[in-house]
């Protein structure tokens, strides 16, 4: 049911989520309309969404921004929440949202409104080292917003300056340490692929100091070692996931340019 005549769509990209989408959908149960824009999954991911009352689009995957973006545009009202499978909104997100909603009328709100992300791994809420508040537009009018940013970090876009919604979504990030291992090869790949694009020559010194930074940055600046030792495994992976990346884009330039690394 709209919220004082307000109508909610939730848009959702997908890939192989079976274990993570019903409890994404449950969360949203009380918005107006359910997207899914599947990547073509080989499990049951369409089924369970479908199940759970969301109509599915099938799109083979076109890049988190596009894909996201596609999602949002498949949506049939213009206020949008959008979600990773592996999100959930808790109870007193959705709560703050109704009253936001009951309490203004549509003209009075802005184009956008952000909320702080509490993620869950290696059995716990890690609250530091840069993982909480990790605050993002998620619920926007489409009219004034897009998903923008560059692949793999995608970002809501809104025109003039967006709220703040207090209450957090709950993001069961990675199943395992693999899982989290394996997502960093990858958005490593990503990310020296656009340098490379970009025609970003590759550095020795990026190569030795950035993954050293990353780690000063998140376990001791950002006070990582509260998290316990989860912080640490955290910010040594960051570290590494930052040493892949000019190590990849060294590895581009090698193999297709022979561009010599600079030292700087």
């Amino acid at each position: 049911m709209p919220i004082n005549n307000i109508y909610i769509s939730a848009a959702i990209i997908t890939l192989n989520e079976e274990n993570n989408i019903s409890d994404c959908l449950t969360s949203l149960g009380w918005v107006d309309e359910l997207v899914v824009v599947d990547s073509l999954s080989t499990d049951k991911t369409k089924e369970l969404a479908e199940a759970a009352g969301a109509r599915v689009i099938d799109q083979a995957f076109l890049g988190h921004v596009k894909q996201k973006q596609l999602a949002v545009d498949s949506c049939t009202h213009d206020w949008i929440i959008s979600l990773d499978a592996d999100e959930r909104v808790t109870p007193a997100l959705e709560q703050e949202i109704r009253q936001l909603f009951s309490t203004a009328p549509e003209k009075q709100l802005l184009p956008g409104y952000s909320v702080p992300r509490k993620s869950h791994h290696l059995g716990r809420w890690i609250m530091h080292g840069g993982w909480y508040p990790d605050r993002n537009i998620r619920l926007f009018n489409r009219k004034h917003g897009r998903w923008t940013g560059t692949n793999p970090h995608d970002v809501i876009a809104v025109e003039g300056n967006p709220g703040r919604l207090k209450s957090p979504l709950e993001h069961y990030v990675f199943k395992d340490l693999a899982h989290n291992i394996n997502t960093n090869n990858s958005y490593s790949s990503i990310s020296a692929k656009i340098l490379y694009e970009n025609g970003k020559p590759p550095s020795l010194g990026k190569l030795l100091f950035k993954p050293m930074g990353k780690f000063i940055e998140t376990y001791l600046v950002k006070r990582g070692f509260l998290d316990g030792l989860p912080g640490f495994i955290i910010s040594i992976g960051a570290a590494y996931s930052m040493f892949l990346k000019y190590a990849k884009l060294w590895e581009h330039h090698r193999i297709k340019k022979k561009q010599p690394m600079r030292y700087d």
